[in-house]
């Protein structure tokens, strides 16, 4: 059986509706989280998960 985990809020730290695996790779991903109802961008590779800041306009 695969590693597998669910994707934590980077903002609240709860707990969103995406599960990824080790195999996993996601390059500027829009997470939107249910609870806090906000979006941020991610990137994911081997379970690690990173938060990536956008620049202010």
């Amino acid at each position: 059986m695969e590693n597998r985990k669910w994707i934590s809020c980077p903002i609240c730290g709860n707990k969103t509706r995406l599960k990824i695996r080790q195999d996993t790779i996601l390059k500027n991903f829009p997470l939107y989280c249910p609870k806090c109802k906000l979006e941020g961008l991610i990137e994911v590779e081997e379970l690690n998960v990173k938060v990536i800041k956008e620049p202010d306009a």
